[in-house]
């Protein structure tokens, strides 16, 4: 058929490994050639990883409307709920397209983040809320040049301008708190700890598993990607899974 994608089954296969600190810089191995341009390793892992980001800092986000003590972490947490919500629509549109599989949790390590600061509130909440996320963005960041710089994909370059948009972004409002430790933060961002690779890597989804969906707040400014020559149906359709308020969105 002219235009179908020609994929491999090698397309198919979970990511074995997602760190914070790695793009995969072996995984130059193409997987797939498509009609926007042939698919790499690192490409599918970076759709995985950007997925994951927003299973876990979305659901802070409005954690962090709820928990914040001051303007600045409530500004923060009303970025990360719009800009990962756009990430998501993203991810969740072209993921099929490339036949990748996306997650619906985020890695052992980044709901241990979520956790941490469940337990948390006051002056630590918002200290480690904004430390942490300004960590986390500060290592994909480096990430998403990577891949912008190399992928042969179209769909895979506009999904990292919109990420680098994005992350950019959260760096700036988290770093607008006043409270990010540079010192700290940039020491935990360039030497992070050597976890076991099943604590980086987001659990597959079980077969059937309805997809989870993180809601643009109303007031949404931020928009996912237009695929041209998309159809309106495909581009406005949601997933009948939103995530909970307040909540990891998991479904169990």
């Amino acid at each position: 058929m002219g235009g179908a994608m020609a994929l491999t089954l090698a397309a198919l296969a979970y990511p074995g490994m997602l760190g914070l600190d790695t793009v995969s810089s072996s995984q130059t191995r193409i997987i797939a050639n498509t009609q926007w341009g042939p698919l790499t390793e690192q490409d599918r892992d970076f759709v995985v990883k950007v997925r994951a980001a927003g299973l876990w800092e979305y659901p802070l986000g409005q954690i962090g409307l709820q928990k914040g003590s001051s303007e600045g972490v409530k500004i923060a947490s009303k970025h990360l709920i719009d800009g990962h919500a756009a990430l998501d629509a993203s991810c969740r549109k072209i993921a099929p397209m490339l036949n990748i599989t996306i997650p619906n949790v985020a890695s052992p390590q980044q709901e241990g983040f979520v956790t941490q600061l469940k337990g948390e509130t006051g002056k630590a909440f918002d200290t480690d809320f904004a430390n942490i996320l300004r960590m986390t963005h500060g290592s994909i960041f480096n990430a998403i040049a990577k891949i912008r710089s190399t992928t042969k994909n179209s769909l895979i370059r506009s999904l990292a301008d919109q990420a680098n948009d994005t992350v950019l972004d959260h760096m700036t409002v988290m770093e607008k708190t006043g409270l990010v430790d540079f010192d700290q933060t940039i020491f935990q961002q360039t030497t992070p700890p050597k976890l076991p690779s099943d604590n980086l890597t987001p659990p597959a989804p079980d077969p059937g598993q309805p997809q989870v969906v993180l809601t643009p707040p109303p007031n949404a400014t931020s928009t996912p990607l237009a695929i041209p020559g998309e159809p309106a149906s495909n581009s406005t359709r949601e997933d009948p899974t939103p995530a909970e308020p307040g909540s990891t969105p998991t479904i169990g």
